[in-house]
């Protein structure tokens, strides 16, 4: 099943829960498909199935946020043996390449490979915890956190939502003018199909004359 099918099957409450709990525990650390439960949610909301953008938005922002923030209090707390920890439950994640790559943006952009992470699927696993590794003062992660959150959350959110309701009407716009051009062809092909008819009985009619003998006329005494 569809992870917006199976969504539209669980009351509003539930899903807003479900985005912002799997948004958190992926901000944590654990590899979740956040993003692809945040935009199947979205498009539900645009197709007025009860699920609103705004809280939907917010859920997603708080989840983003306060998951980040619990990866970062982990990463500071645990160190180095976490991600030693973490390669060996999900190694294809959080593998000594991964984690030398996250290093190396990290120790490169900072504040930024916090906020930028929130776009890119392995960094936003990374952040919060690799950040709290990597002792980052929590001033500057919180900033970043913060708004990397609410401009990943909330703004894909919003994208997702608008592009659906505007995919929708086009559709039902479409469904129209297909309909409407249905009805064109059928009335268009009567026509045709009338005019050929007639066309062919006329030929008919003269072939019918041309083949009749002509009838002589009586003699006049």
């Amino acid at each position: 099943m569809h992870v917006q099918e199976w969504l539209e099957t669980v009351p509003a409450v539930a899903v807003y829960a479900l985005v912002g709990l799997v948004i958190g525990l992926e901000s944590l650390g654990i590899p979740l498909p956040g993003e692809i439960i945040l935009v199947s949610a979205a498009l539900l909301s645009s197709q007025h199935a009860g699920v609103n953008p705004v809280v939907l938005g917010a859920c997603a922002t708080a989840g983003a946020i306060v998951g980040d923030s619990i990866g970062y209090a982990i990463g500071r707390k645990g160190g180095r043996p976490l991600l030693a920890w973490l390669g060996a439950k999900f190694p294809r994640h959080f593998g000594e390449a991964h984690i030398a790559t996250a290093e190396r943006s990290f120790e490169k952009w900072g504040m930024w490979a916090v906020f930028f992470g929130r776009f890119i699927a392995l960094l936003r696993i990374f952040a919060g915890p690799l950040a709290g590794v990597l002792k980052m003062p929590y001033w500057k992660f919180l900033i970043a956190n913060v708004l990397g959150g609410i401009i990943w959350a909330g703004g894909t959110t919003a994208v997702i939502y608008y592009v659906g309701v505007v995919a929708e009407d086009w559709l039902k716009r479409f469904s129209y003018l297909g309909l409407v051009l249905a009805v064109l062809i059928g009335l268009a092909s009567m026509l045709i199909v009338r005019r050929k008819a007639k066309r062919a009985a006329a030929r008919h009619e003269a072939a019918e004359a041309a083949e009749t003998p002509a009838v002589p006329a009586p003699a006049v005494d």
